[in-house]
């Protein structure tokens, strides 16, 4: 069987390309770095790909808010080959930045088969301040999402400061919620959503830490699991591994390896 090929963006400013290509890797893919000049002169390659990424970083700066100028370029320049792939039934990641530039995009939530008008928005933490650590996050069962099936609730590390989901639409919120788009939420030590921090690092609505369309193969939030591959990126590795519960590979590791087995499929 042939390796499933994964698009990856790179450039101005985004950050997270190598830990990102190697999730993909050690997942069974066949990753490709492409700079976002590169895929906007020729958005036709898009089509060589059964999966393409967003990543973490602070693009252009994160200038005019984090994600607006990258997803303005992408928008403007490459929006008929990006339906066709959503079209065609393929997989779409976005992980902190690449969680901004997808809902300033629109991509997300994607309700109603409308991926090109936001809805929803990632604004500054209610602390006012970037944050970065781990937090614990819950995979909700109730989702369609792709990436995060069967997951329960793994902790990730955080590193935004403007990771807040933020809705003035009450009916939205809703139908968010009656969609399973929530696929990943902030929890406290009894696995309850919270909006307490620092539990809740942003104070994002419904304690809401990443969404999916109502496909489930959109998929985007704030932590990052490209950065718990292996069991040493955890802080607290050495007690767990005093405790006899040291996972064998890094937990973050597993949505990747659902979207390669969901292309495989």
């Amino acid at each position: 069987m042939s390796k499933p090929k994964v698009l990856i963006i790179t450039g101005y400013g985004v950050n997270c390309e190598a830990e990102s290509a190697h999730a993909w890797k050690l997942a069974g893919a066949e990753p490709k770095l492409v700079h976002l000049n590169d895929l906007l002169d020729n958005p036709d390659q898009l089509s060589d790909f059964q999966s393409m990424m967003f990543i973490g970083g602070f693009s252009y700066g994160d200038h005019m808010t984090s994600g607006h100028v990258f997803a303005l370029r992408v928008k403007h320049h490459m929006q008929t080959q990006l339906q066709q792939f959503i079209d065609d039934g393929k997989l779409i990641m976005g992980i902190c930045n690449g969680f901004q530039v997808m809902t300033k995009m629109g991509l997300l939530p994607g309700l109603d088969g409308n991926y090109f008008e936001p809805t929803v928005s990632l604004m500054q933490n209610d602390c006012g301040t970037f944050q970065n650590f781990w937090c614990d996050i819950r995979f909700e069962g109730n989702s369609p999402c792709v990436f995060t099936k069967g997951l329960g609730t793994i902790p990730l590390p955080i590193r935004h400061g403007e990771g807040k989901i933020f809705t003035l639409d009450n009916e939205l919120l809703e139908k968010l919620e009656a969609h399973g788009c929530v696929a990943a939420r902030y929890v406290d030590a009894g696995n309850n959503p919270t909006q307490e921090f620092p539990e809740n690092p942003n104070g994002s609505l419904n304690a809401i830490a990443g969404l999916t369309d109502p496909t489930g193969r959109i998929f985007g939030m704030m932590p990052h699991p490209e950065a718990y591959l292996f069991p040493e990126n955890h802080p607290n590795w050495d007690q767990q591994k005093l405790d006899g519960n040291l996972p064998e590979q890094g937990l973050g590791l597993k949505l990747f390896r659902n979207a390669v087995n969901f292309i495989n499929r």
